[in-house]
């Protein structure tokens, strides 16, 4: 099913249902992270391992700020910048922060962080904050195959049984960069 409707993607979310969406980069498959049954189907269509974890996507610091907190300032600093200091066509920056048991293990995987952008894609902020919280963010794609890069793309992986919010691509060359906030190690360049 094809929505238009931010407010009806979020309905979606909040009933447990998985969602392909476009993201700054590339098309992204999404659900509410505490619901373990619709995360295990977005697992299922891409047929990756729980153990690799996932990303989590917000609108805003708001509803990311309990995940912050254990961090020292100066890298609190230094993330919110990174978040909000970029223009639409810049890669994004997802940091991997300490967890402390509040994000569930099937969302974590076999990391001790839990990894998190704050996105600048209107209509990503728009789901989100229709949605109350972050939502699970993982390319749109089987694994082992290119990420999709259009809504016609993600139909061929997934089919026409899968909910699509329709829109556009942000103008971010390449998925987000990956880096671990504790040390500071790039995970993914």
């Amino acid at each position: 099913m094809i929505t238009y409707s931010v407010e009806h993607a979020a309905e979606l979310l909040q009933h447990g249902q998985v969602l392909a969406y476009p993201t700054e980069a590339v098309w992204g498959l999404g659900c509410d992270p505490m619901n373990q049954d619709a995360f295990q189907s977005i697992l299922e269509l891409k047929q990756r391992p729980i153990e690799k974890g996932v990303i989590l996507l917000a609108s805003d610091i708001e509803q990311v700020e309990t995940l912050l907190a254990p961090l020292e300032s100066s890298r609190q600093q230094e993330i919110i910048a990174s978040w909000y200091n970029r223009q639409a066509n810049e890669r994004g920056l997802t940091w991997l922060l300490p967890n402390q048991n509040i994000i569930p293990e099937w969302i974590t995987g076999q990391h001790p962080r839990v990894a998190v952008r704050v996105t600048n894609h209107p209509l990503c902020q728009q789901l989100c904050r229709a949605f109350g919280r972050f939502i699970v963010s993982t390319s749109a794609n089987p694994a082992g195959l290119d990420p999709a890069r259009n809504q016609t793309q993600a139909e061929q992986y997934f089919g026409a049984s899968l909910n699509y919010l329709a829109g556009e691509l942000g103008q971010s060359p390449l998925p987000s960069r990956i880096i671990d906030a504790v040390t500071g190690e790039i995970i993914r360049d």
